[in-house]
Formats: C-alpha cells, sequence, structure tokens
C-alpha cells in the first residue's frame, strides 16, 4: 500500500507542485529508502500503522550509518512532506511527523569566488579558442553574469535570448518564468558562441543552446566537470561547481550595494529569506577585508596585551 501511495505522491509533485526532475527524484529516493526500513524492521504497509517511535529510529538509524546532519535534515524534509499529504488527502488521521524536531546543523558558508578568481576563471577558459574554449567561456560569463542556477543555464533555448535588448528568459523551479539581464561582457560571449562555435559543435537539437562536443545537450555533470577543469588551469585551490557561480554573483552585487530585493528577483527566490543568506558572506568578506586593512582591526597574529 505504501509503495502505491508513493506513487500517488510523485505524480503529485510533478502535477500539483511542478518541481523539477531532479528534486522529484531526491524526494523519491529518500522515500524508498524510509519505506524499505518500515516494511523490514515493523512490517509496516498501512500508513495509519506508522507510529512516530518508527520515525525516530528510522532518523536514529541514519546517523549511526554516519550520515550527516545535513543530510538527515534534507531526508527529514522528504518524510514531512510525505506525511504532510498523507495527513492533507485524510489517508491518516494524525500527522505523526509534525512535532519531530530538526537535528542542528552546522552552517557553512558556500564557497564564493573573489573577483580576481572569476576573471582568473574566464581568462582560463580561452584555451586555444577552438568551438569548446567559446562554449565554455560562455557558460562561465552567463552563470556568473546572471546569476543561474545550473538547471536554468543549461535548459536555455536559442529563441529565450534576446540580446538585443539583454535579457535572458528563464524557467525556473516549479516553472515560474522570470527576465533576466545580460551584462554586456555575456552578450559579447553569447554570440561569440552562437556564430562562430555552436554550429561547429552539429546541435542535434535546436532547442538547446549549449551541447557537448557530441552536439548533445551538456549535463550538469559536464558542466561540473569543465569548470573543474577550468579552475585548476586558473590556480584557483577552493572547491568549485556551478552553484560557486551563483554564489559569487549574489555576493558581489549585495557587496556594491545592490538592493536585496533586487537580488531576489534576480535569483529568481520564492522567499527573502534566502537571499538573506547571502548577506552573511558578504558580510563575512568585509570582515576579513576590515581584518587585513584596517589599522584599529583586531589582527590575529598580533594580540598581546601592553
Amino acid at each position: 500500500m505504501l509503495e502505491g501511495l508513493l506513487k500517488e505522491y510523485v505524480y503529485y509533485l510533478k502535477i500539483t507542485k511542478g518541481l523539477s526532475k531532479n528534486t522529484i527524484s531526491a524526494y523519491q529516493r529518500d522515500l524508498v529508502d524510509y519505506i524499505q526500513f518500515l516494511q523490514k524492521q515493523y512490517a509496516v504497509k498501512d500508513p495509519q500503522k506508522i507510529v512516530k517511535s518508527q520515525v525516530q529510529n528510522y532518523l536514529a538509524r541514519l546517523k549511526r550509518l554516519e550520515l550527516s546532519s545535513a543530510s538527515i535534515t534534507r531526508k527529514l524534509s522528504s518524510l514531512r512532506s510525505f506525511h504532510d499529504y498523507l495527513y492533507s488527502e485524510k489517508l491518516v488521521s494524525d500527522n505523526i511527523i509534525e512535532h519531530i524536531p530538526k537535528p542542528k546543523t552546522v552552517k557553512h558558508l558556500p564557497t564564493v569566488l573573489n573577483y580576481e578568481e572569476i576573471l582568473a576563471l574566464l581568462q582560463a577558459s580561452i584555451g586555444d579558442k577552438s568551438p569548446l574554449d567559446i562554449r565554455n567561456k560562455a557558460l562561465i560569463e552567463l552563470a556568473y553574469g546572471s546569476g543561474l542556477r545550473v538547471s536554468e543555464l543549461l535548459n536555455i533555448a536559442p529563441s529565450d535570448l534576446h540580446l538585443n535588448m539583454g535579457l535572458v528568459h528563464i524557467l525556473g523551479k516549479g516553472k515560474k518564468e522570470r527576465i533576466v539581464p545580460l551584462g554586456e561582457e555575456s552578450i559579447k560571449a553569447i554570440k561569440e558562441y552562437v556564430i562562430s562555435a555552436r554550429p561547429l559543435l552539429k546541435p542535434k537539437q535546436k532547442e538547446v543552446l549549449f551541447v557537448n562536443k557530441m552536439g548533445n545537450r551538456l549535463s550538469r555533470v559536464g558542466f561540473y566537470k569543465l569548470l573543474v577543469h577550468i579552475a585548476k588551469k586558473a590556480h584557483i585551490d577552493k572547491e568549485i561547481s556551478p552553484h560557486t557561480l551563483r554564489h559569487s554573483f549574489a555576493t558581489h552585487l549585495l557587496e556594491g550595494g545592490a538592493d536585496l530585493r533586487m537580488v531576489q528577483e534576480l535569483l529568481g527566490h520564492e522567499d527573502i529569506l534566502t537571499t538573506e543568506h547571502y548577506t552573511h558572506i558578504s558580510n563575512q568578506h568585509l570582515q576579513e577585508g576590515y581584518n587585513l586593512s584596517h589599522p584599529r582591526a583586531m589582527k590575529k597574529e598580533n594580540n598581546d596585551v601592553i
């Protein structure tokens, strides 16, 4: 019975909630593991038979497997959403997971590149100006210049570009549309790619802007690998991912004095609290700059009391 309800729930996420394939897959993986645990340990098949202690034991099992608190929190979020669905559909009489607290998590600020590192990354992407090099520069210029999610970046179609107006049409999370401005350097890089490089890569799908060397849609893994490779060429030691460019975009805007609401709109965040996270990154950078340059700042290497 639980497997059948999971299928209905996945359909609900897709049709009613409009979540992305990757998000739905993550929920599904978490819930398959959860349901298998309930059936193996307690022979539970009916959602009405699930009790709070069983959920707590499942979370304890995850902790014994040495999953990080962030991973456990994510899995608990999947469980909470599933139980909310069961309760809202009157498939259970009580939402037994409602008052289970989240595990305490240590917040790690995401990696951010400074502007010099961004320039080094772009310079390293030029290579010998092969079609793939031209594509790579356009990818990085667009990802950093407009702060796009990797899924948004790789799903852009040529028809989404409005280069004369300096805009790109984006289909974001939950199929929400937004218009994002393009910077001058992004426009130049995209034009060079579209005119000089993309035709040589012989795209097999006309509605896909960024393709790989085989002419197929560039994958998330493919973009991640090329970005890591270019970062090494640029002698950037930080751990870097496509999302690093988005973080850097938001942080640099806020450091430059951009309004928080404007950054929220550009990033496509539904909740401004998500955008406010970047103010912590920006404040940390300001603190580091202050400590390094101000004569009255606290210098860690000179803490002697006179």
